[in-house]
């Protein structure tokens, strides 16, 4: 049997975390298995699905590099589809026409709700044959009356609903389009799904799905309800515990890896290991290893997982990260060893990729702002002579790299009887405006001679006294 698995949003909302670690369980097993993943679209209420939302969960998928075998699929281009399902069920007895009212319903409920009785459908159109002049009737699903419905969760292990508990669905509203779980139902059934991978709060879905699975004659997928993601502090997660679009992740200068890294440890783990790579997750990932309890989002971690990520890749691969937060500030650079030796530079010294951009901004520009509290400390009078013999020597040296610096500056801090810091910190803020950059030497050779030497002069320049 080939696995295959389905992520299944409805774009009536952004794609934030939970979703994005339910795709991800989706696509490691069936990558795990040698399956197909496939991406549809869940589009079917009108009112509240939006292009806007389409676009963040395709674009998300993209970043997240949760590529699909198949699709996206969108349920609005197949309403023809359900339409023929619905009329082959209206004729095979599983499904009816019926004509309450809201009105109707609504009294209904509200009976039930004074005799304290679970409010539901009773089924009062159910054995009706001739329709109901003036009114356009609904679709509903036969439910069996009797028995019980097993979910088999792998998750959870075995979950039992009676049958008696479970109302009969409006498969189709009386303007003929189909609903949520209906279209769910076909969707499975068409696309040979096996392993339907999804939150928990679908799991009271499921049984009425497996009863209308059955009345079509298909094959009933395995069911695995991940558990929810809740806030630090063990509440539902909202936006101020990170429960944003995935797409601000990335604005904010996160991996994709790192965060795939963070919300696949999220109800399951392989020993004691917490860094993976995404061959790692895909090798060691199974459904049946997730926790039911649920998970705290805990910005910490994510932070210190993306720093490892950061600090582990080859610096390559992060220079298209780096030169995206760079755009972002307004800055550009070509130079590709540029932009991979300040990564080599400052990813120990930065827990994103957007604080390593602003870390790094004196790289990228032609002229620097030296911050009035840095250059107070160590651009005073009694600095600068220090400040010259620096220029002096840098100017004369005739190879530029980081060791030859060293040694350079080294050199010169024994002349002078001087620990090496009074001469570095001095020279740190002419040339990066700050007192904080990486070790002097790797700062000068990213910078280069030409802009060394002509920071150092603006400095001087700046400080020499005017004619008497």
């Amino acid at each position: 049997m080939t696995v295959v698995t389905r992520f299944a949003p409805s774009p009536t909302g952004l794609l934030h975390v939970g979703g994005a670690r339910t795709a991800l369980f989706c696509w490691l097993y069936a990558r795990r298995t040698g399956g197909r993943f496939i991406l549809r679209i869940e589009d079917t209420d009108r009112e509240r699905s939006t292009a806007e939302a389409v676009r963040v969960i395709l674009e998300g998928m993209a970043w997240l590099g949760l590529d699909a075998d198949e699709g996206p699929y969108y349920q609005t281009q197949r309403f023809d589809r359900y339409r023929e399902i619905i009329r082959g069920m209206l004729q095979a007895g599983t499904a009816y026409h019926c004509y309450c009212t809201k009105p109707e319903l609504d009294a209904l409920r509200e009976r039930q709700i004074a005799r304290k009785e679970k409010p539901r459908y009773t089924g009062i159109c159910r054995d009706r044959s001739e329709p109901r002049p003036g009114i356009d009737p609904v679709v509903r699903f036969r439910n069996p009356l009797h028995g019980t419905v097993v979910v088999q969760d792998l998750v959870h292990g075995p979950v039992t609903f009676q049958n008696a508990e479970l109302d009969d669905l409006i498969i189709a509203r009386a303007d003929g389009t189909p609903t949520y779980n209906f279209c769910v139902v076909v969707d499975d059934m068409d696309m040979q799904v096996t392993h339907v991978i999804r939150g928990d709060d679908h799991l009271n879905n499921t049984p009425r799905q497996m009863n209308m699975l059955q009345a079509l004659g298909a094959t009933l997928p395995l069911y695995a309800h991940v558990p929810m993601i809740l806030g630090p502090d063990g509440t539902k997660l909202s936006k101020r515990h990170g429960a944003v679009s995935v797409l601000q992740y990335e604005e904010e200068g996160y991996l994709p890896d790192a965060l795939l890294n963070y919300l696949v440890r999220l109800g399951w783990s392989h020993g004691d290991q917490e860094v993976f790579t995404r061959a790692e997750m895909i090798a060691a990932f199974d459904i049946h290893d997730v926790n039911k309890a649920a998970s705290a989002f805990n910005p910490e971690k994510l932070l210190w997982l993306n720093q490892q990520h950061m600090v582990r890749a080859q610096p390559a691969t992060l220079v298209p990260h780096l030169r995206a937060q760079l755009r972002r500030l307004g800055l550009e650079s070509a130079d590709e060893r540029l932009l991979e030796g300040v990564i080599l530079a400052q990813r120990e010294r930065a827990k994103t990729l957007k604080e390593m951009a602003q870390n790094s901004r004196f790289f990228f520009v032609d002229r620097i702002e030296l911050e009035p509290k840095a250059a107070a400390k160590h651009l005073g009078a009694d600095a600068l002579p220090t400040v010259a013999r620096v220029r002096e020597r840098l100017a004369d040296m005739p190879e530029w790299s980081a060791a030859t610096i060293h040694a350079a500056l080294n050199e010169l801090a024994t002349q002078l009887n001087s620990g090496l810091g009074k001469i570095a910190q001095p020279v740190r803020v002419a040339v990066t405006g700050t007192a904080v950059s990486p070790p002097i030497d790797a700062t000068l050779a990213l910078l280069g001679r030409e802009r060394t030497l002509a920071r150092l002069d603006a400095v001087l320049t700046k400080s020499a006294p005017g004619p008497a």
